[in-house]
């Protein structure tokens, strides 16, 4: 990050006049809003720019007329059209080679971005992410575009927000405004941006975080409808009453989303261990998966690419349930074989569109099993796809804003947000991952939401412990222990063999009272010989050494094989520096800090 001295003219007295209002208005309020507003627009620009080019892309390469959607096609005007794909991941191979010899690290979206880097993102990570994504849909990958609009969203988000040295919790909070923006650019829809940056990006949702992210989301929303966008409406007319009796089959519908849900997560991962295990460089596998889905793409052009033309189909007719089951079975092939392979882009779209073919034929089903329960096709499309897609994505509000606002029918609200809910419990339950966060797990880390954990693993042992360690030979007999330290001088002390390597923690008190004889060594009354902490273990690591080990004071060794000791670490201390840190945190969170 460049100097305050070596900025532009215009952003230093930009910059200074900020800081002169922050005394009063603490970086929150009216400064917060005015930037969470400049940050939808940037979105809602981009998110449009986005679209437009991929959408440039498909013209060219599939030949389809202004307005048309590649997924809407009945049919691919030629063979060699199959082929896209494949040059796709091409395309894509060549990247990965490029910033594989440049040691580009991988990428940081915006969840991982809050939950542990206080919303610190790279605008080179940004652009990186972006033009993948576009490469890997524009080419008819069976990928969304979602995760490359939050990522310029918030991307560009934390860059002003850092460049104006804004406080941590207020770049978390610019974070989640800036995907905001984008999904509710990318739907025409502000209520569910603004959910997805609560659920989703921030983590949680308060007052304090209100206005600054319906803020964002409005501005986007204005902001690509402005620029021309293609809203996202779902025509359902002649929508039947919904009485209390219907729940409970929409409720089984809501499970049987969250379950497939997982299973989709499961299958992802499995193709993707599939194509690790191939002799093949990493480069070469989207070529391979790109000849797969053009493949299946000459089945039906439905698989490729996000799936909005393909969703609208499916609203508009009424396909029979060996198709929808056959589609459903397609798309979700081609988009494991997409991800799996390693072209860039998410399960977002892909969800809903797999969702909405589960509810027609669950609806399908039902009508065999018991018809008289009387599901409508386009309730239950509407509830699989909301349903599914809380599995997948995570944020059951964001889900249920997004069915309101999308076909703009209110009585569908109850119905839609009882199934998400059953769909969150059960992932939740049984899973405890949506897709971005399992795919962190399976990179060792320990994200569950985008809520901040990065200040437990700044708070580490190293910065707590105190250096003025006492020791002595673990040779020493007690009758030498006893002259050497007096009773009251010191509550521990740390023995050290003759390599001067930890032995174990010696308490004074417990050495004056042992009736042992004298000239035995302190060695033989030492405890807790192997519960050692590091420098470098965070706070929750500490506390689970403490709990393990049953100690109230430890001795901190440089590493676990030299055992040289460094410090020292009371359990008290590491607990109140932990109590202060997650009091800080929630007053951050709730906007009274």
């Amino acid at each position: 990050m460049l100097s305050p001295d070596k900025l532009p003219v215009h952003a230093r007295r930009a910059r200074a006049l900020l800081v002169r209002s922050l005394p009063l208005l603490e970086a929150r309020g009216i400064v917060v809003v005015v930037l969470s507003a400049l940050v939808g627009v940037m979105a809602g620009v981009l998110v449009m720019a986005m679209s437009e080019a991929v959408q440039a892309l498909h013209w060219l390469l599939y030949g389809l007329q202004p307005g048309a959607r590649l997924s809407a096609m009945f049919s691919l005007n030629s063979s060699i059209q199959a082929a896209m794909p494949a040059i796709g991941g091409i395309v894509l191979g060549l990247s990965f080679i490029w910033l594989r010899k440049h040691k580009f690290r991988t990428p940081v979206d915006p969840i991982e971005a809050n939950a542990l880097y206080g919303g610190r993102m790279s605008l080179t990570d940004t652009a990186i992410i972006a033009l993948q994504t576009m490469v890997s849909s524009g080419f008819g990958a069976s990928v969304g575009l979602e995760a490359g609009y939050t990522q310029v969203g918030s991307g560009l988000a934390s860059r002003l927000a850092r460049a104006l040295r804004l406080r941590r919790n207020d770049v978390r909070l610019l974070v989640g405004s800036g995907a905001a923006g984008a999904i509710a650019a990318a739907f025409d829809a502000p209520l569910t941006g603004a959910f997805y940056g609560f659920e989703l990006i921030i983590g949680i949702y308060s007052i304090a975080n209100l206005a600054p992210v319906m803020t964002a989301a409005i501005c986007a929303s204005l902001t690509a409808e402005l620029f021309g966008s293609v809203p996202f409406p779902l025509e359902l007319d002649g929508l039947p009453h919904l009485t209390p009796s219907q729940y409970v089959p929409f409720v089984m519908l809501g499970l049987l989303g969250g379950a497939a849900s997982i299973a989709i997560m499961h299958l992802v991962t499995t193709v993707e261990r599939f194509f690790a295990k191939l002799a093949i460089d990493s480069s070469v596998r989207p070529f391979i998966g790109g000849i797969a889905v053009g493949l299946l793409g000459l089945i039906t052009p439905q698989v490729l690419s996000s799936g909005h033309g393909a969703l609208h189909r499916e609203f508009a007719m009424n396909y029979g349930l060996g198709v929808v089951a056959s589609v459903f079975v397609l798309k979700l092939a081609a988009s494991a074989i997409s991800l799996g392979s390693g072209f860039r882009g998410g399960l977002f779209f892909a969800s809903l569109f797999l969702g909405a073919l589960l509810g027609k034929m669950f609806a399908g089903v039902m009508a065999f099993v018991s018809p008289a329960t009387g599901i409508d096709p386009s309730v239950a499309a509407v509830v699989g796809m909301t349903s599914l897609a809380v599995g997948v994505v995570g944020g059951p509000l964001t889900m249920t804003f997004l069915a309101l606002e999308s076909t703009r029918d209110l009585t569908l609200t109850g119905v839609v947000l009882t199934a998400s809910i059953m769909a969150a419990i059960l992932v939740r339950e049984t899973f405890g991952y949506s897709f971005s966060t399992w795919r962190f797990h399976l990179r060792g880390e320990t994200i569950r939401s985008a809520q901040d954990v990065g200040w437990m693993r700044s708070l580490t042992v190293g910065s707590m412990m105190r250096k003025d360690v006492r020791t002595v030979d673990a040779g020493m007999t007690l009758a030498e222990f006893r002259e050497t330290i007096p009773l009251g001088s010191a509550q521990r002390v740390v023995a050290l063999d003759p390599e001067g390597h930890y032995a174990g923690m010696l308490i004074v008190t417990d050495v004056y009272s042992e009736q042992a004889e004298p000239d035995s060594t302190v060695l033989t009354l030492a405890q807790f010989k192997d519960a050692v902490l590091v420098p470098a273990m965070n706070v929750q690591s500490a506390a689970e050494t403490f709990r393990r080990a049953g100690a109230e004071e430890l001795a901190v060794v440089e590493d676990f094989s030299d055992r040289v000791v460094v410090g020292l670490l009371t359990e008290g201390h590491l607990m109140r520096r932990y109590a202060e840190e997650l009091d800080k945190a929630r007053r951050d969170l709730s906007g009274e800090g």
